[in-house]
Parts: C-alpha cells; structure tokens; sequence
C-alpha cells in the first residue's frame, strides 16, 4: 500500500500503481490539511466574499458575483460545459495516472475540496475504475480543462469509464462496486479541473516506457556491435570520463559489461581502425538522450507533488491567492525534451539497421537474406524504420513554441504541454518498433557470425528474442515480426541482465 501525502510520490511508486497491482491511500495528517482548507471555503461561501471560482464565474466571467444558492449549478456546469474533448480516448495507463495525480495534488490541502473527493478518486484507482478521457482539446495553461473535466464527469456519475474490460457509464461501475457519486460543492469542479495532470500522466506513462527503451537500446545496439564485429576499444572508460557526461560514462559502462566476454567484437587496428558514427559514438549520443530524460524524470517529479490549481487557499482562509499554477509550461518544455531524446535513439538505430543490411557497408549476406535475390530478406525492414523515424522528426517538432489566445483574450498565453506530451507518446511507440527491427536485424547478423561466440548478456537476449521471432530462413510477412518484437521491449525484465536496473533511473 502506497500513501500519499501530496508531496514525495516518485515516479517509481506511479509504477507499481499502474502496473504492480500496488493499492493507495490517503494519510491521515494530509487529510486534516484538506479538511481545513475545506472549512476555508465553506466560510468564504457563507461569509459572501468575492474569490475566483468559489463565488465568481470562471476565465472571462471571472467579474460574475455567484449567490450562495448557486454554488452547486455553478460547479456542475462548468464540469459539464468543459467536458469538450474529443478524439480517441487517452490510455486506460494515462487515464489511471490522471485520477492518481489528481487526488495526490489535492491532498497538499490547498485546493478547498472536501475529503469525499479525494476519497472517491482513491477508490477509482484501487478498483481500476478508469474514467474514459478524449484525448484533444487541452491547451496545456488553464489546466488541462477538458480532460479533466472528463475525469470529473465520472466523479459525478456523469461520465463513462473503462471497467473489467469493457466501456460503461460511470453509475454502473459504481454500482458494482457500491461506490457513491459524489455532488460537488463550492470551488470542488474548479478543484478537480483546473490542473496539469494530463500532460503529466501522458508525460509519467511516456517516461517510464522511455526509459525501459533506452536501456534496451544499448542492450540491442551492443548486439548490433556483434553482428558487425565492432572495435570495442570505443568504450573504453578513460575515453568517456575524459569528457565528464556521466550519463555518457554510465552508457559505455553498461556496454562493456554486456560485451565483456564476447568473442565477437575486436581491437582497433585489427579489422579496421575506426567504426562508424553509430557503432563508436552510442555513449555519446545514447549519453545525451539520457541527460534529457534525467531533466524529464526531475520535472515530472515535481510536477507529481505540484499544487496546480487556482486559487490556491494558504492560512486557514486568510491568504486566497489567484496564481498561474496550472501553466504547463514547465512540462511542455520536458516533453519536447523527451520527444527529441527518444526520436534521436530511434535515429541512430535505424543508421545501425542500415549497417547490418547493407553490403556495401558490411561482410554479411546482402540484406541478411538466406538467398539474396531470390529473398529480399531485411530489405523492407530498414524501409519502415527510415518511415518511423521521419515521422518522428516531425512529431519533435517543439510544441512549446506555441501559443493561442482563449477566453476572450483572458488566457492569452498557453503552452500546449498535453500536445506535447501526446507526441512524445507517438514518438515512443515508433522508437520502439524501429529498435524492434534492430532487434531483428542483429539476431539475423550475430547467427552468421556464431551464436556461440557471443556474450553472455547479448547471448540471453538473443535467445529471449529467438523466443518470439524466428531465423529468417525464407521471406515472411516480417510486419508480424516487428510487431511482436516491440510488444516483448515493453515487458522485458532488465533485471535479468544487469542488476542496476533493479531500481528506477
């Protein structure tokens, strides 16, 4: 049982919440913060002063004075007059961190919600009750207005949700489960929507997938190095310190460890003196990637404990501030990092496949086909990894560098942090499938090679791998292929291949 306090949840602990099975709960002393802050608001309504959101309008309406009487349709209509978005709905993983992320930013106690709010969220996520999200129409600054107002929707018994595996209205899987919708009171719809945690669960999904690749990437591009008989003299470690990155450092270390006995890689002189760009700089450029990834994880850590609504209630009532809190732009900006990061590890994998499947550039059958000619072996396959990752360089562009003004001029500056971070997500799945044809690609080369003279680390791969996709011995429908070999980089325990990755990055 994982408990949230509002503050200190890592990335780690979203993991095995989302894919452990592991349970949540609200801590005691976090919940009197919440009660007090309630009581706050309660005083605010009753006392008739004018506090955005609690006896105001919202955006432009802002200047409307709200009677007390009113406070309930005021908030049930902003849930359901922003619920606009559209497009295919966000990942059942994504939706779930949303529910998640909100309910811990709640918790900090400064948002004026009752504790039944809270709880409720908590109970979606224990009961994996996962509220159907559209996935457009955030402009990433007011919060993340439509999602959530989405999200609030289910909240309300208003909305639909994925449950047991099939697609329902939120009543019905709250009574299966005897959960109560709950009516929202003064500033509550405000509390729940006005926030960044779409973009930031996309961006927590995003970085957890990314960072299994990007460990996989050099696991993949070392056997890469095997299959083209690689001058492992490039990883040398006085190299790499003598430069100083330590992510630079720690990416030639683990790919040492993982060709440590191989009897496939040689010395620099005694096949060729120097390897090309994609074999003799992947510390380098793999190094980078994880310098932008370790920013990502330090943002998106803040951001997981981040108060993001508006306003925001400090001493007990007396201090009601209006700030810009829910401005993405923070994350907008990781998540264009992150786009980059993972697009260039899909760039260099695919200058890797070129390599193996090229006979102009290696020893190894043309296209590593078992009948050149006659088979056209891996040919198509360098084809879809050069589409991939074209795309991919248009979906890096910076979605940060955007801006449109909404609410008649009042939100006049936005930063398209949930585009952003919808594009990373895109981004990902591509890197993946391109390094899944590396993959394959690698496995083909190291059997001309000798599956014997492997290492011991690439060898488990290759024969995890084998598992899944076969020798090519004669064309296939090498689509089926691909596919499946990405499907298995989302699962693959790297704890089984080196034990510091035992632990989240």
């Amino acid at each position: 049982m994982i408990t949230l306090t509002g503050q200190g949840l890592t990335l780690k602990e979203m993991k095995e919440v989302l894919y452990g099975g592991q349970k949540v709960q609200a801590s005691d002393k976090s919940m009197e913060a919440v009660k007090k802050s309630r009581e706050a608001v309660d005083r605010i309504v009753s006392e008739g002063r004018v506090i955005y959101g609690i006896t105001t309008g919202f955006g432009k309406f802002s200047d409307v004075f709200i009677d007390q009487n009113d406070v309930q349709d005021l908030q049930l209509n902003l849930i359901r007059s922003h619920a606009c978005g559209v497009g295919e709905p966000f990942p059942v993983d994504v939706a779930k961190a949303m529910v998640l992320l909100r309910a811990n930013a709640l918790l900090k106690g400064f948002s004026g919600v009752r504790p039944v709010v809270i709880e409720t969220l908590l109970k979606l996520v224990n009961h994996d009750i996962v509220p159907v999200i559209p996935q457009q129409g955030s402009l990433g600054a007011s919060g993340d207005l439509a999602p959530l107002s989405h999200l609030a929707l289910a909240l309300v018994g208003e909305g639909e949700v994925f449950y047991q595996g099939n697609r329902m209205d939120s009543l019905t899987a709250f009574q299966i489960e005897g959960i109560q919708p709950i009516t929202l009171e003064a500033k509550e719809g405000l509390g729940i929507i006005n926030g960044t945690q779409a973009m930031t669960a996309m961006g927590v999904v995003g970085y957890l997938e990314a960072e299994q690749l990007a460990f996989e990437s050099e696991l993949i591009s070392s056997m890469t190095i095997e299959g083209l008989t690689g001058i492992i003299d490039a990883f040398d470690e006085d190299i790499h310190v003598a430069r100083g990155y330590q992510q630079q450092i720690d990416t030639a270390a683990r790919i040492r460890s993982y060709l440590s006995d191989s009897l496939l890689t040689t010395q620099q002189g005694e096949l060729r003196v120097q390897d090309a760009y994609s074999l003799r700089c992947i510390p380098q450029v793999h190094g980078a990637s994880w310098q932008a990834l370790d920013y990502v994880k330090e943002k998106l850590e803040i951001e997981m404990n981040a108060a993001t609504d508006n306003p925001l209630i400090f001493d007990d009532g007396d201090k009601v501030i209006s700030g810009g809190n829910f401005h993405g732009q923070p994350i907008a900006f990781a998540m264009d990092f992150m786009k980059i990061a993972v697009a260039e590890m899909a760039n260099i994998s695919e200058r890797r496949i070129e390599r193996l499947i090229n006979p102009q550039l290696n020893d190894l059958p043309p296209f590593l086909s078992p009948e050149p000619g006659l088979q056209s072996g891996a040919m198509i396959m360098q084809y879809v990894a050069a589409a991939l990752v074209s795309e991919n360089k248009t979906l890096a562009h910076p979605a940060s560098v955007d801006s449109i003004p909404s609410s008649a001029n009042q939100e006049d500056h936005v930063s398209m942090g949930t585009i952003g971070s919808r594009h990373a997500h895109q981004i990902i799945q591509n890197a993946r499938r391109v390094l899944a044809i590396e993959l394959i690609c690698a496995m083909q080369a190291v059997e001309y090679r000798g599956v014997d003279k492997m290492a011991t680390q690439t060898r488990r791969l290759y024969e995890k791998g084998r598992e899944i996709v076969p020798s090519i011995k004669k064309d296939r429908i090498f689509s089926k292929d691909i596919e499946k070999a990405a499907e298995a980089l989302k699962t693959i325990d790297l704890t089984t291949f080196i034990q510091q990755f035992n632990d989240v990055k």
